[in-house]
């Protein structure tokens, strides 16, 4: 069993989130059950499927949980590009929080590779 605490993809994830929640907070209150929901549930769900993972046997079920956080890195990508285009977010905001998403990606990936070697 694994620290996922200890993992720097996890950390940054977790950064993200907390950068997201900050941001959402911002949004107007009839999108609360709206996008505001949906960023912040595909946003945490990225380091709370780490830390699952992390606490699954072996590295070919850690893996999957990977696979399932990068789809939901994905899923946030595309809902800060709807908030953005409906002027809800600022382009500052969308490009600083699309990067640090786009990053993540690249970590998972890495990650995931190397479980699937390991495995």
């Amino acid at each position: 069993m694994r620290d996922f605490r200890e993992l720097k993809v996890w950390q940054k994830a977790h950064q993200l989130t907390l950068a997201v929640y900050q941001i959402t907070s911002r949004l107007p209150r009839e999108e609360l059950y709206g996008l505001t929901s949906q960023l912040r549930r595909a946003c945490s769900s990225i380091p709370a499927n780490l830390a699952e993972g992390c606490g699954r046997n072996g590295n070919a079920e850690f893996a999957r949980y990977c696979s399932i956080a990068m789809g939901s890195a994905s899923e946030l990508e595309y809902h800060l590009l709807l908030a953005r285009d409906l002027k809800l977010i600022e382009p500052k905001d969308h490009m600083e929080l699309s990067q640090c998403a786009t990053e993540l990606k690249r970590m998972l990936t890495v990650l995931f590779q190397k479980l699937k070697a390991d495995s």
